[in-house]
C-alpha cells in the first residue's frame, strides 16, 4: 500500500477511535510503538528481534518499547524513550499519530501501543544487548491471508488460539501479533482470522480470566 494513503487512513481511523484503557496495580505498565515508515513509496512497519540476553521474550519479534520507568511523564514518553534506547531514534523525530487499546499479557505486562511514523532511511543505532536485528516489513504482508496462521497454545492448562505472521525466515507471534492483528482490522478493515478481534485482542474467556486473576479494573 502506498505510504501516504496508509498514513492518511491511520490518521482518519485513530482520530475517531476511543482507546480501551485498563487499570491495574498488579500488572507492569509498559508501552510500545507501532512504527510506520516510507520505503520506496510503500508503507512499511518496523519490528525488532530481541536478543537472547533480555529478561523477557528472548529471541522474539516485537515492537520497540518496554516498561514504564519513574522518569517517564506518560506512557507515550515510555514508548519514545525505549525506542531511542533500543534503536537510536530520537523522540523529536517520531510523529505519534494515536493510541490503541491497552493489552494485558500473560507475562503480567499491561501494554499500551502507540502508532507513529518514523523518518527513513535513518542511521539506526542498535543496542546490541537488547536488539539482535531490525525488520522492515511491508504493510501489504498483513493485508493478505497467505502469511497468516492460527495455532493452539496451552497456558496454565488451558488452550488458546495464537496468531502467527510469517516474514521470510521470521515469525511474528504472541502479543505482538495480536496487537498487530487488532490494529490492521481497526484501521484497514481486514482480518485473516475467522473471527474478529476488535472487541478484544484475544478472546473474551481469556480476558475475563486475566481480569479475575489480576484484579484488573476497567
Amino acid at each position: 500500500m502506498k505510504y501516504q494513503k496508509a498514513v492518511q487512513q491511520i490518521q482518519n481511523q485513530l482520530s475517531i477511535h476511543k482507546p480501551r484503557m485498563v487499570n491495574s496495580n498488579k500488572l507492569i505498565p509498559s508501552a510500545v510503538l507501532i512504527p510506520f515508515f516510507n520505503k520506496n513509496d510503500e508503507a512499511h512497519i518496523l519490528f525488532t528481534v530481541r536478543t537472547e540476553d533480555v529478561e523477557h521474550h528472548k529471541g522474539q519479534i516485537s515492537f520497540p518499547g518496554g516498561a514504564w520507568e519513574d522518569q517517564d511523564r506518560s506512557l507515550q514518553e515510555t514508548a519514545l524513550r525505549e525506542c531511542y534506547e533500543e534503536i537510536g531514534i530520537k523522540p523529536d523525530e517520531i510523529n505519534v499519530i494515536g493510541r490503541l487499546d491497552d493489552f494485558p499479557t500473560v507475562t503480567d505486562f499491561l501494554v499500551t501501543p502507540f502508532v507513529a511514523t518514523l523518518p527513513y532511511p535513518y542511521p539506526f543505532k542498535i543496542n546490541t544487548s537488547e536488539v539482535a536485528e531490525i525488520l522492515e516489513v511491508p504493510l501489504t504482508l498483513f493485508l493478505k491471508d497467505n502469511h497468516f496462521e492460527i495455532k493452539k497454545w496451552q497456558h496454565e492448562n488451558k488452550t488458546y488460539p495464537v496468531f502467527f505472521y510469517y516474514f521470510n525466515q521470521h515469525v511474528i507471534w504472541g502479543a505482538t501479533a495480536f496487537m498487530l492483528n487488532r490494529f490492521i482490522e481497526l484501521v484497514f478493515e481486514y482480518n485473516p482470522a475467522p473471527q474478529s478481534v476488535i472487541k478484544d485482542p484475544r478472546n473474551d474467556q481469556y480476558l475475563d480470566e486475566n481480569i479475575n486473576r489480576k484484579g484488573i479494573i476497567e
